[in-house]
């Protein structure tokens, strides 16, 4: 146990870290309570801060090392620890798949109260960089820095990520490790033509300044799409950095563009307007190809996603005479992934955006045995809709990081499909949602699956089978 310092926040002395936890963070144990240290490796000793204190458990950040531990590896980003994404970059690859695949476990287990399920070895992601296909990025007129500059400094301007927490401070990036090489080309290229064309950079607490953000995307084949978010509609500035992007990097089949007033950034309000090339993206998963536009979502690692979406295929085992459900849908990537082996799947989504990127996709695929919904969960996922659209064989659920909402999960129980599979971005809603289905269902096995390597999230699929049957 650590001794106690009287500072103005609390510090513990000599404190052991004994393991990875959820959140990217370290737990010890002090004073009889739970202390979760960020950026720390199971076996450090250090000597925390307090900064967080709350009935059960506290927070802490690491002040001073005694010991460091044996996994401890050296972090490839300079931006480690400050950005905020990558929490776990500081540990072997082969140990965080080992933290995910038993946080996964201990969810299920502790906060779900299930047992004797089968665990499947995780799966990691081949790629343990540039794995990802897409990047928000953030224009601020002041830069974000750990150490203030002297006086009579100017403060840099900035093109990168906010600082966890804080919608007001944007660290600049020069190289982000997730994303290809190119990402960081353009990034720098887009940065250097405002500031040489004095372009002004926006200002989150003033509103003001033209230059707001920056989305890029990729698939597979190399293709971009870029689009830029602008405060006020000037043609000539518009135009000036949408033509400097055009020739300046190849392979952009989609650049776009939008003008944004408003206090925030989300797009599902804004005209998206396509100054060059096709005004979407596609991508193949398996045999399927998929149209992507700036707000669809879609699995940031394509690589693994298609391995996840296998694996939920394989999970539900189809045989072509079921009707699936397939709730929280999206764009209907899993739907359309399934159609194949099943005999109808009905879809199911919120955005209805994302139901006419579902639809468009369908017919672009060829495929006619699918049907989407658009409209909350809870209120299209009713006894009538059940009663008009058929009872399901199969469900799958990949729902946002709250899990499902009770009133779905009590619709489930109620039309009892004989096999429920659940894709989870959030081991501890799916393990609150486990808890709720152990009325009807037995958790038969799970794959946990990393898509994001050095960060502390896991997905993970559970097969859930219905009590009293061979399945």
């Amino acid at each position: 146990m650590g001794r106690r310092s009287k500072v103005k926040f609390k510090v513990f002395e000599s404190v052991r870290l004994e393991s990875a936890v959820a959140e990217g963070n370290c737990i010890a144990r002090v004073d009889g309570q739970a202390l979760f240290v960020k950026y720390g490796a199971p076996g450090d000793l250090v000597d925390v801060q307090v900064f967080q204190k709350k009935k059960n458990y506290m927070e802490g950040r690491i002040l001073r090392f005694h010991e460091k531990s044996t996994l401890r590896t050296n972090p490839v980003c300079k931006h480690f620890t400050v950005c905020g994404g990558c929490k776990w970059q500081h540990l072997p690859y082969s140990e965080q798949l080992k933290f995910k695949q038993q946080q996964v476990i201990d969810s299920l287990e502790r906060i779900g109260k299930v047992k004797d399920f089968e665990v499947l070895p995780i799966l990691g992601s081949a790629q343990e960089y540039a794995y990802r296909n897409k990047l928000d990025l953030s224009f601020s007129d002041r830069a974000w820095l750990v150490e203030v500059p002297q006086e009579g400094i100017e403060r840099p301007k900035a093109l990168g990520f906010h600082v966890p927490g804080r919608f007001d401070r944007v660290l600049d990036v020069e190289y982000c490790y997730l994303m290809p090489e190119k990402v960081n080309d353009i990034q720098r290229g887009i940065r250097q033509y405002c500031l040489q064309n004095n372009i002004s950079f926006f200002d989150p607490v003033s509103q003001e300044g033209q230059m707001r953000n920056l989305l890029v995307r990729c698939n597979r084949d190399g293709e971009w799409m870029i689009l830029v978010s602008f405060k006020e509609d000037k043609p000539a500035e518009i135009s000036g950095l949408m033509q400097y992007i055009q020739s300046s990097f190849d392979k952009i089949v989609s650049l776009l563009y939008v003008v944004n007033g408003k206090r925030n950034d989300t797009l599902q309000d804004l005209e998206v307007v396509c100054f060059a090339g096709k005004p979407y993206l596609t991508e193949r998963l398996g045999n399927r190809t998929y149209t992507i536009r700036p707000q669809s979502f879609f699995q940031t690692n394509t690589l693994q996603a298609e391995n996840l979406y296998n694996i939920t295929k394989d999970f539900a085992g189809l045989n072509g005479d079921e009707k699936v459900y397939d709730l929280y849908t999206g764009t209907g990537s899993i739907a359309l992934y399934v159609a194949d082996k099943a005999k109808e799947v009905i879809g199911v989504e919120y955005v209805e955006e994302a139901i006419a990127d579902a639809k468009e996709n369908m017919v672009l695929n060829g495929v006619e045995n699918c049907k989407f919904f658009a409209g909350d969960m809870k209120d299209i996922l009713t006894a009538d809709f059940i009663a008009e659209h058929g009872k399901p064989d199969v469900v799958i659920t990949d729902p946002p990081r709250d899990g499902m909402h009770p009133s779905v999960i009590a619709r489930l129980l109620e039309a009892e499909p004989k096999k429920i599979v659940y894709v989870s971005c959030n081991p501890a809603t799916q393990a609150r949602d486990a808890q709720l289905l152990d009325e009807k269902y037995r958790l038969v096995k799970i794959q946990p699956v990393d898509m994001f390597p050095h960060t502390h999230h896991v997905e993970n699929v559970g097969l859930w089978e219905l009590k009293g049957i061979s399945v």
